[in-house]
C-alpha cells in the first residue's frame, strides 16, 4: 500500500459502512497523523447528559450565571479514555497545558481552561470534547482504503459556527454529497 500524506488538521467524515460502530455518522478532526498513530476528536456527538454548566458545577468551579456558554454542550471525542478532556479553541492564549495547532487552532487539556469558562475568561471559540479517538500505524490508511471515511479539509465555520447536530450533513456537502445518496456498498476500480 502506498504511503499517504499527513491528515492532521483535517477532517475525517463517517460513510454508512461506520453506522454500526461508535463512529456512526461522525465527523473527526485530526490533531495527529504520523508513523506512531493518529489522533482525533469527534466534533459532532453531543454528551447526552453534560453540558459546559454541569461541567462546571462537577468541578466545582464558580461560575456567572448570565455565562452565555453555560448551555454549550459537551461533545464525546472518541472512545479511548471517556473521563479525559480536551478542549480545541482560537485563539491559543496563555494556558497551562496547551498544543498550538494550524490556522490559529489550539488544543488544551488543562483545568484553568475551565475556570476561565466559568469566569467568561476564555476565548469565544472553544469546544470540550470528552476522550478521543486513536489509530494504530496504518489502521487509519487501511480504513480509508475500505472507504469508511471521507476527508475535507480543516474548516473554522465547521468546527465553530455550525449547530453540533448539523456537522456531518455540512461536511459532506462541502464535498457536494447528499446523505440519502450515501451507500454502504464500498467500490474499488
Amino acid at each position: 500500500m502506498k504511503q499517504m500524506h499527513s491528515l492532521e488538521h483535517h477532517f475525517l467524515v463517517a460513510m454508512p459502512s461506520l453506522d454500526q460502530s461508535w463512529f456512526a455518522k461522525s465527523v473527526i478532526y485530526i490533531v495527529e497523523d504520523n508513523a506512531h498513530g493518529s489522533m482525533g476528536l469527534a466534533i459532532n456527538l453531543s454528551h447526552a447528559q453534560l453540558d459546559v454548566r454541569s461541567l462546571l458545577e462537577h468541578f466545582d468551579y464558580p461560575y456567572n450565571e448570565r455565562n452565555p456558554h453555560l448551555d454549550q454542550p459537551i461533545v464525546n471525542g472518541g472512545p479511548v479514555e471517556t473521563e479525559r478532556g480536551f478542549i480545541l479553541h482560537r485563539p491559543l492564549g496563555n494556558w497551562k497545558s496547551s498544543l498550538s495547532l494550524k490556522d490559529g487552532l489550539a488544543m488544551t487539556v488543562s483545568d484553568d481552561f475551565l475556570q476561565g469558562i466559568g469566569q467568561d475568561e476564555a476565548p469565544e471559540d472553544f469546544l470540550i470534547c470528552l476522550g478521543f479517538a486513536g489509530w494504530e500505524p496504518g489502521q487509519l490508511a487501511q480504513e480509508l482504503h475500505e472507504n469508511s471515511w471521507l476527508t475535507i479539509p480543516y474548516n473554522p465555520t465547521l468546527l465553530f459556527e455550525t449547530p453540533i447536530e448539523q456537522r456531518w450533513e455540512l461536511a459532506l456537502a462541502t464535498l457536494g454529497i447528499a446523505p440519502e445518496f450515501l451507500s454502504s456498498e464500498a467500490g474499488h476500480a
